[in-house]
């Protein structure tokens, strides 16, 4: 029986898993909902307790597969969703996760994110997000695809409660928060989110991860997994449409990489020697 996955505490205390589950993607095709709850449960059993899902994701259909996954289960699920720009104004984002709510079947969000920033000032969101938590709607809100300028301009409200994570692009081939970002959020101990961790399966076939993964005997993806999970405070949420592509996926929270692997990838992957914009997909 594998050991319990290692957990990261958000501000406040509350520790949530390393290794979680997205659904980007899930709901678009009827044919495979099934497949797709019956991963999401899979991932449960293996401990994968923190699911991600937001309205856009095919137009809420997503949170309606999450919904049935954890049907009997919520008190089990670190539930996570997210507002679209658009919506978050203050009356907007009340009104956003009331929608995501009801398309989940819940009376709480367990964690509630800005998608990205767009042209509604932060100051609204932040009043739309203490709000909901006041009303006990979500336990936390943080924000997604946020950059370090962001996230200073974010600080400079001096919101009561502090975000709980910042969800961002991270994977062997997209290293720029390493940079700037990911050094700001450990310094104000804000865990950092990380989406796409095998970049859409872009880059599976690069030689160095092949070589390494045969050496590890695991697929280059659980390689790709175990590298984003290497960094202190990471969180990463693949997304995995059946129950066995969950299982590999649980199976990279084990895999150690020695310095002179982290080595030989870092030739590979190149990290980023000046500030870069922030990458999003």
């Amino acid at each position: 029986m594998a050991k319990p996955i290692a957990t990261v505490a958000l501000p406040g205390g509350m520790r949530v898993p390393v290794l979680g589950q997205g659904s980007w993607g899930m709901g678009e095709d009827a044919s495979v909902r099934e497949a797709e709850i019956a991963a999401l449960q899979a991932g449960i059993d293996l401990g994968m307790t923190l699911i991600d899902t937001a309205e856009m994701y095919a137009d809420g259909s997503a949170e309606q597969v999450v919904a049935a996954a954890i049907d009997g289960r919520r008190d089990a699920v670190f539930l996570v969703s997210k507002v679209l720009p658009e919506h978050a104004d203050r009356d907007g984002t009340i009104a956003a996760c009331e929608g995501s709510l009801k398309r989940l079947r819940t009376d709480r969000l367990d964690l509630y994110l800005l998608h990205w920033r767009g042209g509604i000032p932060l100051e609204e969101t932040l009043e739309g997000m203490l709000a909901l938590q006041r009303a006990g709607k979500i336990r936390h809100w943080g924000v997604s695809n946020f950059d370090t300028a962001d996230l200073e301009e974010l600080e400079a409200l001096a919101p009561p409660v502090p975000p709980a994570v910042d969800q961002v692009l991270y994977s062997l081939i997209h290293r720029g928060i390493e940079f700037d970002l990911l050094p700001w959020c450990r310094a104000h101990g804000l865990p950092v989110m990380a989406y796409s961790p095998i970049a859409h399966g872009h880059l599976l076939r690069n030689p160095a991860l092949l070589h390494l993964a045969r050496q590890h005997r695991v697929s280059p993806a659980q390689l790709a997994i175990a590298w984003a999970l290497r960094q202190p405070g990471m969180i990463a949420i693949p997304k995995a449409a059946t129950a066995a592509h969950v299982a590999e996926n649980r199976a990279a929270a084990e895999i150690r990489f020695s310095r002179q692997e982290e080595a030989a990838l870092d030739r590979a992957f190149p990290p980023p020697a000046r500030k870069k914009p922030l990458a999003m997909l």
